[in-house]
């Protein structure tokens, strides 16, 4: 394999074997005197012909075997090519740029932006601080990659930092200082300072508008981008396959259909280059629009195809619960990433389909695909909802073994996991270990407590977390409320509910008054909490209602459980469960004529009550069972068992009616 040289008026062709000594052979003695070319200019054009690090190691040797250390644009051009280069190594630069005595500006810039455009943005920032300590004035070149990697980190304190040293420096007015500035804002969030960015930009380009309308879209703020969209066509710029992508965004993220196939007319009007990018926005406006057929008419039209599109297909056939044809296009897919799984994944999940989601995990883990935070979380959210420990401790194993740092997210969904299957000690444990917590994780741990009726816990923790100078917000008062109501705390329930609102600015929901009803109810001040539903800012529900006649029925008061029966099915016409708890209340008033009564009401508006699911862990496996299921193998042998203990009940003195156990005539 040759490659052609040029130095001076002549060039000349050599393998690429002996690029490396050739080079050399060229900077020890010249030629002649039309070869006789500035080191730095030679070294750099052999490097740009380089394709392995190998090569580049090779003139790294040779740098040092001639002396040439000291040949600061020849050390220069080396860091440069190794940070930036895809052939290079930015590990290679940053070892090489280490031994430099005093690195000048030119090479702080080329190892700066290695890193904002690699795996450890990070890595620039503290690259860039180190440099201004060191003496060393950034200029516009620097600014440009600090600020990427601001956006990567969503480092908005830095951003304002640097934002006023390009002030001070004067760059205040280049347009790629302006538009990075402009990038990093949005990306945080500060709309407001982006927009005081864009506007004080006099020559605006189409990065600009688009990082703008960009800024907008992420924020989902569909109207102000539609303005900037009118208003930079009114200054005829045409839009380009950015704009549209942003503009789509926008349609997705609202559901705004007649948007979207407004942009999609302009753009099939207009002949617009429709690139990849663009067609997957549109595929993705109409799956999240809820369009599926018109989504199914431009998938099936394009003619290449990547993971992102067939990714929006089968998302949309699962989130409208369409699983079949979501899982058919998921294994058509020629090639899959995290995201692809992480789609299907949480679908199944949300859409109470755990055990499935768990399944396509394992599929995941056997097809080497990597599982990410959010994979995980999903995966937690599955075991959550069904009790699978068993799952969700492997899930643990894996986190610990493979996640160096798990974000704080990961980390409450392991807390909720272990809390919500009835480990309250490993939880606990859990979260004391947890280096850097939200408000989500105090939450997470107070619901806890609650729910296993450790009201003093919860009470307990609540005061560490004003300690710890976390703020309160409605959920944290649901879980103290709730802890109140299941420790039967009424003194100290009043008092949160009063605070809530005029100590921590906290406003009340629908959810704080049924748990303020419900700490009433059992206390047995069933008036009171009858007039606390009439101060309600909002009308109540069947949650309010019922943990009122909950009360109602344990206390036996006739009056308001009528009155409350009646609210609730103007409310919930159709709802099985509410028929069958009037039904148990006849049951306690001993009313068998009305208990046939709302049978056979049931039976004439079609109403079925929903049956119960159970489930049970042996050995590792969770088996569920329905109300007379025989759909595990096992299901004679568990019926013939459960005839066994009828019959012993009745031996030693039980017998079962259809609505109680009775033991010797007594319920």
């Amino acid at each position: 394999m040759f490659t052609r040289l040029s130095f001076g008026s002549r060039s000349i062709s050599v393998p690429l074997s002996g690029l490396v000594s050739l080079a050399f052979s060229f900077i020890a003695t010249s030629i002649n005197a039309e070869l006789e070319s500035p080191v730095h200019e030679i070294l750099h054009s052999y490097l740009e012909k380089c394709t392995t690090m190998k090569h580049v190691t090779q003139i790294h040797a040779q740098i040092i075997a001639k002396g040439l250390l000291e040949e600061t644009l020849t050390i220069g051009k080396l860091i440069a090519f190794c940070a930036i280069s895809l052939a290079g190594g930015l590990g290679y630069a940053r070892s090489i740029f280490n031994r430099v005595a005093e690195p000048n500006l030119f090479m702080w810039n080329s190892l700066i932006r290695g890193y904002s455009n690699g795996d450890n943005p990070k890595e620039a920032l503290v690259l860039y601080r180190q440099m201004v300590v060191a003496g060393r004035l950034p200029n516009n070149f620097t600014f440009p990659f600090v600020l990427k990697a601001c956006a990567f980190e969503l480092a908005l304190v830095e951003t304002l930092a640097i934002h006023v040293q390009v002030v001070k420096l004067g760059f205040v007015s280049q347009v790629f200082v302006q538009n990075a500035l402009l990038h990093v804002y949005a990306v945080c969030g500060a709309i407001d300072f982006s927009r005081k960015v864009f506007d004080g930009i006099t020559e605006k380009n189409i990065v600009s508008w688009n990082s703008m309308i960009g800024g907008y879209s992420q924020m989902g703020l569909c109207q102000e981008a539609l303005q900037l969209f009118g208003r930079m066509r009114a200054f005829g710029l045409y839009p380009d396959g950015f704009t549209f992508v942003n503009l789509l965004t926008v349609c997705s993220q609202t559901g705004n259909f007649e948007l979207g196939r407004i942009l999609h007319l302009y753009i099939e009007v207009t002949g617009v280059s429709a690139d990849l990018f663009v067609k997957n926005a549109l595929l993705d406006m109409y799956a999240k629009c809820g369009y599926l057929a018109i989504a199914k008419t431009l998938f099936d039209k394009m003619p290449d195809k990547n993971v992102v599109s067939w990714t929006s297909m089968f998302s949309a056939y699962a989130k409208h619960g369409l699983f079949d044809l979501a899982h058919q296009h998921f294994n058509q897919m020629a090639e899959r990433n995290v995201v692809s799984w992480n789609s299907l994944i949480s679908c199944y999940a949300q859409h109470g389909l755990c055990r499935e989601a768990l399944d396509l995990y394992v599929q995941m883990q056997i097809s080497k695909e990597k599982p990410d935070d959010v994979t995980l979380v999903n995966v937690l959210a599955a075991c959550t909802q069904i009790g699978d420990l068993v799952m969700g401790k492997e899930v643990h194993t894996y986190i610990s073994l493979n996640v160096i740092l798990p974000s704080i997210t990961l980390n409450n969904s392991l807390l909720d996991m272990y809390s919500k299957c009835g480990c309250l000690t490993t939880a606990s444990d859990l979260f004391n270990q947890i280096p850097v917590k939200n408000v989500v994780s105090w939450n997470v741990m107070i619901g806890a407590f609650a729910m296993h009726g450790l009201a003093q816990d919860a009470i307990d923790l609540f005061e560490m977390m004003k300690e710890a100078d976390f703020c309160p917000d409605g959920i944290t008062f649901v879980g103290i409320l709730t802890a109140c109501s299941h420790g039967g705390l009424l003194h100290e329930g009043r008092c949160y509910f009063e605070a809530m609102n005029s100590v921590y600015g906290v406003p009340y929901e629908i959810e704080h008054y049924a748990c303020m009803v419900d700490l009433l109810g059992r206390a047995g001040h069933l008036q009171e909490a009858v007039l606390l539903i009439g101060t309600m800012t909002m009308k109540p529900d069947a949650v309010v209602w019922g943990a009122l006649l909950g009360a109602c029925r344990i206390h036996g008061n006739v009056v308001i459980t009528m009155h409350i029966l009646k609210q609730l099915l103007e409310l919930e016409p159709y709802n099985g469960g509410l028929f069958v708890l009037m039904s148990n209340i006849f049951c306690d008033m001993k009313r068998w004529e009305d208990v046939k009564r709302v049978r056979i009401l049931m039976k004439e508006k079609g109403i079925r009550k929903v049956n119960a699911l159970s489930s049970i862990e042996i050995d590792g496996n969770i088996h569920e069972f329905l109300v007379e299921d025989a759909r595990h193998e096992l299901s004679n042998g568990i019926y013939s068992m459960l005839d066994g203990l009828t019959s012993h009940m009745r031996s030693v003195g039980y017998f079962l009616s259809p609505y109680r156990v009775f033991f010797d005539g007594e319920e």
